[in-house]
């Protein structure tokens, strides 16, 4: 603990709640929602209404699926008991009775879950990295191609870059607190890498490892080929466009280029 001063209204390691951090620093299901529906127009013609969120997490994503229309359907997958505690209490207080009554969450093991077949399945915050041997992602993929409609989409993102097999930190000061991505270890013969995140306050405190990530770091390359080995038709990736000044511009469109730069984040659509 630091030895400044607390000031009213500062969030502390001991007043945080480290959900509610996450969803401030690393989602924007927004913007993720504002991709799901352009791909599902570009790809399919057509607009999507049952979405699963696989590795839900806080669900923040299915809470926005379902504030985005009438006729939207959301389930959320994921194995922690204690967060998808957390993400039911915050649907009761963030929904209405009516939207809450369209979300549902499945506590179980996201390889082989079965749910009803939706048009969408969502993997996002590169959360399938916890997947570390081909044979498993290959069987999750494919339990995955088994659980969508006909026509269903599978999205996914993943992260590359010169930077993403360097042990570094990267800061970013947001509203009340620090959010620390720790690149903790990279092995690049097996691919194993250990991320931490970290959150720092106004008042000294600190909650050092907040969350852990234990991953196998998967190149776009592998993904597109266990995804077309489980049998998605046709794999595409969406790339996020730069402006004047060389940043992106949270523009996204279809590409088989990309650019070798220091860090990238991407979308995969996987067409059933």
């Amino acid at each position: 603990m630091g030895n400044r001063p607390t000031k009213p209204g500062w969030i502390t390691a001991k007043t945080a709640d480290i959900h509610d951090l996450y969803e401030r620093s690393v989602q924007c299901p927004e913007a993720e929602i504002d991709l799901v529906l352009q791909a599902w127009g570009e790809l399919r013609g057509r607009a999507p209404l049952t979405l699963r969120e696989d590795f839900c997490g806080t669900s923040a994503v299915a809470r926005e699926w379902v504030q985005r229309g009438d006729q939207h359907v959301a389930v959320g997958v994921d194995l922690d008991g204690e967060v998808i505690g957390w993400a039911r209490e915050r649907a009761d207080k963030e929904l209405t009775v009516e939207q809450r009554s369209r979300v549902s969450f499945v506590e179980q093991d996201i390889v082989g879950v079965k749910t009803d077949p939706v048009d969408c399945v969502l993997a996002m915050n590169f959360s399938y990295y916890g997947i570390k041997d081909r044979n498993l992602l290959l069987t999750y993929f494919s339990s995955v191609l088994d659980g969508l409609v006909d026509d269903g989409l599978f999205l996914l993102d993943a992260y590359g870059g010169s930077d993403s097999f360097l042990e570094i930190d990267e800061e970013r000061d947001l509203d009340g607190f620090t959010y620390v991505w720790d690149q903790h270890y990279v092995n690049p013969i097996t691919g194993s890498v250990v991320n931490y995140i970290h959150f720092e306050f106004p008042n000294g405190s600190k909650i050092n490892k907040a969350f852990t990530y234990d991953w196998r770091f998967w190149t776009l390359p592998e993904i597109r080929d266990v995804l077309i080995d489980a049998g998605f038709s046709k794999v595409v990736v969406y790339w996020e466009e730069t402006g004047e000044d060389g940043e992106g511009n949270g523009v996204w469109a279809i590409d088989d280029r990309g650019e070798a730069c220091n860090g990238w984040v991407a979308y995969i659509a996987a067409v059933k």
